[in-house]
């Protein structure tokens, strides 16, 4: 890479690809929504969703875009994860080519295989969920579509999966499984038995940008990545407490009544326009059933293995948070 463009470039992911790009010796723009500044990078602030962002500025003599930002929120109006996550992506395609970008890298997400089923060792043959479970799903998976389409001889395009994103910086995970050891119960759906595969947040950010580097070679491929260790639910959840001297009594939540309860709250909220009720479907998909992957094809095409224990990491966010809670 030699000036590179970085979409969503603050947060844990964000900070995390500032720092491995930098490290490759790249040159930085990077964008935010709300004014912002570092020492890694030359900031630009602009909402890519808005019809009066000039992306023919924000592109121009960049050799490659990795486009991470999106609306990622697991609900909210259709409306708004199609201008983010689909318009945005379409209009910095049009932008890229047209400002002779040479690779664009896109930021997918696994939830595109979110199902109501147990799917151990996705790979490149395991087709996404249809219908998609909720409109980050939905938008993701069509953004997707359109980078992998857009890919060619004067502009290829690839685009990485990494799933459950852990490390300095997550605001989702952590918070929620904190929030989970904290009650006194637990309804966990099918026992907490399901298997997750976290990510490092600096392993996710190194393939993206190997990807980059190399979206020549792997040009018009998706390609999943997590950090190849499974744990149950249930396992995770009780480590977390431990950490916190919590002791919450995990119960079994069968997964028929569960996908009652998550349509009957779902259908409710989005009735009354409320926000996020506490079990949908798509959590049910997240916390009931396992999502691993194959990781043959991130090792074929990208030389990736996994240099961070994702679960220790994840514990150790957990103990740094402990720890600011008694100071």
């Amino acid at each position: 890479m030699e000036r590179v463009l970085i979409t969503g470039a603050t947060g844990g992911l964000g900070t995390a690809l500032r720092s491995e790009a930098k490290a490759r010796g790249a040159q930085i723009r990077a964008t935010s929504r709300s004014p912002q500044t570092a020492p890694d990078a030359e900031f630009v602030t602009i909402d890519l969703a808005s019809n009066d962002a000039d992306l023919a500025a924000l592109v121009e003599n960049c050799e490659t875009v990795i486009h991470s930002a999106a609306l990622s929120d697991s609900w909210g109006d259709g409306d708004a994860f199609d201008a983010t996550n689909v318009e945005a992506t379409r209009r910095m395609l049009a932008a890229a080519r047209a400002g002779g970008v040479k690779r664009f890298t896109f930021v997918s997400s696994p939830s595109i295989f979110a199902r109501l089923e147990d799917q151990v060792g996705i790979d490149e043959n395991t087709q996404p969920a249809s219908p998609s479970l909720n409109h980050y799903a939905r938008t993701k998976l069509a953004a997707e579509r359109l980078v992998l389409a857009a890919g060619d001889a004067q502009m290829a395009t690839c685009a990485i999966r990494p799933r459950a994103l852990v490390g300095e910086g997550d605001r989702v995970i952590l918070p929620r499984l904190i929030e989970i050891a904290q009650r006194v119960r637990v309804p966990l759906p099918r026992g907490g038995r399901a298997l997750i595969e976290l990510t490092d947040l600096r392993d996710a950010a190194w393939t993206i940008c190997e990807a980059a580097e190399r979206c020549e070679a792997v040009n018009g491929k998706a390609i999943n990545i997590s950090g190849g260790r499974p744990v149950a639910v249930k396992d995770l959840a009780q480590k977390v407490a431990d950490i916190l001297g919590t002791s919450p009594k995990l119960a079994n939540l069968p997964a028929a009544p569960a996908l009652v309860l998550a349509t009957i709250l779902e259908k409710g909220a989005r009735l009354l326009g409320t926000k996020e009720p506490p079990l949908t479907r798509y959590t049910l998909s997240t916390l009931g059933f396992s999502q691993t992957f194959d990781l043959e094809p991130a090792r074929r095409l990208l030389g990736y293995h996994p240099q961070h224990d994702a679960v220790e990491t994840l514990l150790d966010q957990v103990r740094q948070s402990a720890r600011k809670a008694t100071q």
